[in-house]
């Protein structure tokens, strides 16, 4: 009788700081911060042939077997529908099957349910529910197959698993789900990257330097309560950031100025975490907002939806300083106020609730996917 095995890794959810839309071009920081909400991953196996999923955001699970390196559907379920349900974990699954078989394994046989408190009765939050899932399952699945692998090593095979989706998707979601806490973050090049593997394999992508790449930890802000309010809409950052793409405005002086005006301001509230300047920090996360604010004026990309704005204007209204977090167009936006003032933060939240915006009982977690 084959004895079973359960595995079982969780990855924390994200929110965006500042940065966000430059640092999806290599080498343009970003501050991200991981959340106290989580998505837990469980393989169990081995299963009778290949690979099954199931999530309790929906009720109807995929059995899948293998076939030329890729996970194909049994039978007449429906392939496109499938992977497009579990895209994500689907693409982390195969990428951590590829570094196996380049060191000798077995294509893995196994059962893979996923857990979610990133949303709510199954609609999102905005809290980067696909980077933790890929950076979740990519930890599971490779201690199933037996790999030992490092933060970097689980991060990058979580990237190279989203840019085959989506290579246009920054991989900021993707480190503060690894890593944890406030994090500055740049992004490397995710076509040479994706080039890389396809060249040289898995293992090749691993070992060799990405240009542009970089992540490092950075102090909580001292003093200050991060509050997060939930506008009740989801919002898909994939298609915010391919419909600003589309536009003729990439390339042009008011791109450029945009990036400028965007990493000066990361630069300056990554200087402010480090030397604890709470009023600094402030004064860039406003600055960061009117950057937002201007991109959407020259593009309408549709950033900034009234909730959003209310929830802004009623951050400033107490003394604080708030934005969008991500790529705006509903899901989360975030607060920084002064921690003693539980007076100004309770009219806050009030505020927040009288603009129709969820005040989310969230906190940053110190910790990311751990082994």
């Amino acid at each position: 009788m084959t004895r079973q095995r359960t595995v079982v890794r969780r990855a924390p959810g994200k929110l965006f700081v500042a940065g966000e839309y430059a640092v999806v071009d290599p080498g343009n920081p970003a501050i991200l911060v991981a959340v106290d909400r989580y998505i837990t991953v469980t393989v169990t196996g081995p299963a009778e042939a290949g690979v099954e999923i199931s999530s309790d955001l929906g009720p109807r699970g995929v059995r899948l077997r293998w076939r030329d390196g890729r996970l194909v559907p049994y039978g007449a379920q429906d392939e496109p529908g499938a992977r497009a349900r579990f895209a994500h974990v689907l693409s982390a699954v195969e990428t951590v099957a590829r570094l196996s078989a380049r060191r000798g394994l077995a294509e893995p046989s196994f059962r893979v349910s996923v857990e979610s408190g990133l949303h709510d009765h199954g609609t999102k939050y905005g809290l980067g529910s696909s980077g933790a899932v890929t950076v979740a399952t990519v930890a599971a699945t490779a201690a199933f197959c037996g790999l030992t692998l490092s933060a970097e090593e689980r991060f990058r095979l979580a990237l190279l698993a989203t840019a085959e989706i989506d290579p246009k998707g920054s991989g900021g979601d993707l480190a503060a789900s690894t890593w944890g806490g406030w994090i500055a973050y740049r992004a490397p090049d995710r076509a040479a990257v994706l080039g890389l593997a396809r060249a040289g394999g898995v293992d090749e992508a691993l070992r060799a330097p990405w240009p542009g790449f970089e992540v490092r930890r950075l102090p909580a802000p001292e003093g200050l309560s991060l509050e997060v309010g939930w506008t009740g809409n989801p919002a898909s950052t994939a298609a915010l950031v391919s419909g600003l793409h589309r536009r003729p405005w990439r390339g042009t002086a008011s791109h450029r100025r945009f990036v400028q005006a965007t990493t000066d301001c990361v630069r300056a509230a990554i200087a402010a975490l480090e030397r604890e300047d709470g009023p600094e920090l402030l004064d860039q996360i406003r600055r960061a907002r009117r950057e937002l604010a201007r991109l959407d004026d020259e593009v309408g990309l549709g950033v900034f939806t009234p909730r959003l704005t209310a929830l802004c204007e009623a951050a400033e209204a107490v003394g604080g300083a708030a934005k969008p977090s991500g790529a705006g167009g509903g899901d989360c936006g975030i607060a920084l106020l002064d921690a003693e003032a539980s007076r100004d933060i309770a009219q806050l939240r009030e505020r927040w609730a009288s603009a129709g915006v969820t005040p989310l009982p969230i906190r940053p977690a110190a910790e990311g996917n751990a082994p």
